[in-house]
């Protein structure tokens, strides 16, 4: 927890419902993407807390279920905190496999469409105006692939083909780049830069690394180099 108080304090901090049950959204910690919404209670907390792993309280059985128990796809809690209300939990976890029964990497892939632009009027799928946005969607579809391995999928064939596959990809990426700079022709550069870009994100994803992780590595050597004062 962020507060740093031991569980049983947090417990006495959450805002149970009438069942005694509060949600708990559980999120990649690596991709950021939303990965299904449970509900805790005190005990599956513990539990949760206690083993490092997620435990929910079942409200269709009426009883504690330990996540990937049974289907292998277990998820190992990276971090658990509380909002300011004390009514939800958000816990980022590393997941194993799907996160959805149905097999899917995620539970919300049912996309709601014609949600309307306030800044044009139109109707429309609003898109963020945060110019790496597109870097987090990248991650999160390369996540979801890496998982589901959907069949004629292009990121699907390179993780089956495995880490070397994936390397020479980068290094024939990478003599592309050089060869656009040196023909000093941009439009090649763009595309060629992108390719190098995707495949890289591919190559962090197949060894368990964010994008986070490496603007931490780069944030961490800004700081190094700025003079004191």
């Amino acid at each position: 927890m962020s507060t740093g108080k031991t569980i049983a304090a947090v417990a006495e901090e959450i805002k149970w419902n009438e069942a005694g049950l509060v949600p708990a959204i559980v999120q990649d910690a690596k991709s950021k993407e939303v990965l299904m919404l449970a509900y805790m209670n005190r005990e599956s907390l513990t539990l949760s807390a206690e083993t490092g792993v997620t435990w929910f309280w079942s409200r269709s059985r009426g009883e504690l279920w330990n996540k990937g128990a049974t289907s292998g796809h277990t998820q190992r809690i990276v971090a658990m905190h509380y909002d300011c209300d004390g009514d939800t939990l958000l816990v980022r976890v590393e997941q194993t496999g799907p996160a959805c029964h149905t097999g899917t990497y995620s539970c919300f892939t049912g996309e709601v469409q014609g949600i309307k632009d306030t800044e044009s009027g139109a109707s429309s799928f609003q898109q963020s105006s945060d110019r790496f946005a597109m870097l987090n969607q990248l991650e999160a579809t390369i996540a979801q692939r890496y998982v589901e391995r959907p069949e004629g999928a292009y990121t699907t064939y390179l993780f089956e083909k495995g880490v070397d596959k994936i390397l020479k990809k980068v290094g024939e990426e990478t003599a592309e780049v050089i060869i656009a700079a040196k023909n000093k022709d941009n439009d090649e550069l763009r595309c060629e830069t992108s390719d190098l870009i995707f495949h890289l994100m591919v190559l962090l994803r197949e060894r368990g690394l964010s994008l986070d992780e490496v603007m931490a590595e780069l944030g961490h050597r800004h700081n190094k180099t700025k003079p004191s004062s």
